[in-house]
């Protein structure tokens, strides 16, 4: 092989790669920080006993080496025996191959766990160099995909920016939709409620009104957050997770190690009544954006979630000056909240030519829907039709 080529190499966990190194590519300098694909968090996902082989997540990382050895490119990969945790829903997929006798799983992974997020998923920093790697990472990644005779792969949340060039190397494109609220340049919520329409605008804040009554909402972040914080808001997270998903996917570890490693990254919004915590949301900062992870409560009153998800994370977005508050997957519900339909992207490569062809197939009626429905839902935000 020509000693300028990448030198690819597989890990199974990320305690295997030096985290300075794994950052330099995840997050350089000039773009958008993604918390999700710093090394911190990845790596906490595996270590805690989130995503380990026990629990159906057995890593395959992808790293792309220069001729002198150094970290060019990475991409955060898993074998996985189920699709929980995913956000990206093939399960007919495998129910349909798996019918036909064939064995969808294990198959392989790139995505950030449990996470239903957009960001980079072939890491490699900027330059003219930055397209070689990139295609080195995918390369590695088909060719484990050839070794292991696997039933396919799947890069879940991409940039759409990723899509042409990963649909022209042969991977399927799929389309999906999330709702997200963007800042206009509001000074105050006031301002963003004044950008909606005279009926949206009273019923927001009646909404405020009724789910603040008797509360006081508290902003929790970086040194602030200690470990009954954290004790509180596992006790939601578990509540709403049992009753959501039937197991929940973090461990109470995984919530310690990002307090350790990023808590400047975390921010919790709880509902006190009194100095009783009785609701709690948990959301990462990045450099743009907000996003929303997980909620709780054990007191279900009316319109409690959407103030602690949606409003005081707007409310916080706004003072820092944040462009996207990311909700989390799916809710119509949001549209009415001033949360605005937008599509997610994802790609997949499937190794039998009849299946594959059966999947283009279903994803081409799919994808009819979703556009369907997003210029639909796209003509119904609650903004005024000035703004």
């Amino acid at each position: 092989m020509d000693s300028a080529l990448p030198r690819i190499t597989i890990i199974k966990s990320l305690d295997a790669v030096d985290p300075a190194a794994w950052n330099a590519v995840a997050n350089p300098p000039g773009l958008a920080y993604d918390p999700f694909v710093s090394w911190q968090f990845l790596e906490a996902m595996e270590s805690s006993g989130a995503a380990t082989p026990r629990t159906g997540w057995r890593g395959a990382h992808v790293l792309a080496h220069d001729a002198g050895g150094r970290l060019r490119g990475a991409m955060p990969m898993w074998f996985k025996s189920h699709s929980r945790g995913e956000f990206v829903f093939d399960q007919s997929w495998a129910e349909a191959w798996e019918r036909a006798g064939g064995a969808y799983y294990p198959k392989l992974l790139t995505a950030v766990p449990f996470t239903p997020v957009t960001g980079r998923r072939r890491l490699v920093a900027p330059g003219t160099d930055e397209a070689l790697y990139k295609s080195a990472l995918l390369q590695g990644a088909l060719q484990l995909v050839a070794e292991t005779n696997v039933s396919s792969f799947h890069m879940n949340f991409i940039e759409e920016s990723e899509a042409p060039a990963l649909e022209h190397a042969g991977l399927l494109i799929r389309t999906d939709q999330q709702f997200h609220w963007q800042n206009a340049g509001y000074g105050s919520f006031d301002g963003f409620l004044g950008s909606l329409s005279s009926e949206k605008r009273k019923n927001l804040r009646k909404e405020r009104a009724k789910a603040q009554e008797g509360l006081i909402f508290r902003h929790i972040s970086g040194s602030e957050i200690t470990e009954g914080h954290l004790d509180i808001f596992f006790e939601f997270y578990m509540d709403t997770g049992s009753r959501k998903w039937g197991s929940p996917y973090l461990t109470r570890q995984s919530f310690s190690l990002l307090r350790e490693r990023m808590a400047d990254d975390l921010l919790f919004i709880f509902a006190y009544e009194g100095n009783e915590p009785i609701a709690g949301a948990m959301n990462l900062i990045g450099s743009d954006t907000l996003y929303g992870r997980y909620w709780g409560t054990l007191d279900q009153r009316p319109m409690l979630h959407f103030e602690t998800c949606y409003y005081q994370a707007i409310d916080f977005a706004i003072a820092r000056g944040l462009k996207t508050v990311e909700a989390g997957a799916q809710g119509g519900h949001k549209l009415a909240r001033g949360y605005a339909p937008v599509l997610t992207h994802s790609a997949h490569w499937i190794t039998h030519a009849g299946f594959r062809a059966a999947v283009a197939d279903y994803l081409e009626r799919e994808r009819q829907a979703v556009d369907a429905d997003f210029e639909y839902l796209k003509d119904r935000t609650p903004f005024r039709k000035d703004t």
